[in-house]
């Protein structure tokens, strides 16, 4: 069998797994034993390598009604936040993005096909760049976004690593899109899949950032064969965030009393003068 019609059943089971739920189970049985038998997990990097070099994608979580959902939330905080720059960690391959309303955008993958994949969808975007993890130079942006990537960091080091990029590169804001729960806890887990309490690890790596807000899944994993995510939101702020944020609300970035209060905004122990500023109670 040809490697275009095998890439033509995985897309059409796939779709008949979404569209028909009831006999999802029994459909996902019969994909991954007859057409799309899992591979020998080797290492985090390897599979998604495979994964996009056989023409698989980035899973059911980045289409359809979870794709909608996660870009839902996302433009609206964008927008809210008033974020200008944004780093994905993990950008896979575009589908998710092709959602996305972004003010300019980095994305960053370990497979080179879905590098590839992403410019040539966003080819005319000029807002959008999109390089390999080992590019990484030191870049940062207002949020940085992880979604549906950390449970799929099996290895310790890879884990430590990203998570550490991901929060030292976010100015303001972390979003992770993820599960947060040890895999003790989950039966019949995929190799590729290693789930972790990733709030745990915040609390206890990066505890200056701040837990502001949790939104469940609107479309929660189920035992009935409906296409849901075991993942909620998960979202971090800085701790010079909140005075930074009040500064772009109430003043113009480029006058010379925004440039006078980012004076006072860093580092975080001068929220109060700030505060105290803007209510007329203290000189700077």
């Amino acid at each position: 069998m040809t490697k275009q019609i095998m890439n033509r059943l995985r897309r059409f089971m796939k779709k008949l797994i979404r569209d028909i739920p009831i006999i999802g189970p029994i459909i996902k049985s019969v994909y991954r034993k007859w057409i799309n038998p899992l591979r020998p997990f080797t290492d985090s990097e390897t599979f998604w390598n495979e994964q996009y070099d056989s023409g698989g994608d980035s899973g059911p979580g980045s289409y359809g009604k979870l794709a909608e959902f996660k870009a839902e939330v996302l433009n609206r905080f964008v927008k809210e936040k008033n974020i200008k720059t944004i780093i994905e960690y993990g950008s896979g391959d575009g589908n998710q993005l092709r959602l996305a309303d972004y003010p300019q955008y980095i994305g960053f993958d370990v497979s080179t096909k879905a590098i590839s994949l992403c410019r040539k969808i966003f080819s005319g975007d000029t807002t959008k760049t999109f390089r390999l993890m080992s590019e990484y130079n030191g870049e940062k942006a207002q949020l940085t976004l992880s979604l549906d990537v950390v449970y799929h960091l099996v290895e310790d080091d890879v884990f430590y690593e990203y998570m550490h990029r991901l929060f030292d590169s976010a100015d303001e804001f972390v979003i992770i899109y993820s599960s947060n729960m040890d895999s003790a806890n989950i039966d019949n887990i995929a190799p590729h899949n290693r789930h972790r309490k990733v709030t745990e690890w915040v609390d206890k790596m990066k505890p200056e950032w701040k837990l502001s807000s949790v939104i469940p899944n609107r479309y929660p994993e189920s035992d009935n064969g409906e296409c849901g995510s075991i993942a909620d939101f998960y979202i971090y702020e800085s701790p010079i965030d909140s005075a930074q944020h009040l500064l772009r609300a109430v003043h113009d970035p480029g006058s010379e009393t925004a440039k006078a209060l980012c004076r006072v905004c860093n580092p975080v122990h001068h929220s109060e003068r700030l505060i105290l500023y803007l209510l007329g109670q203290k000189t700077l």
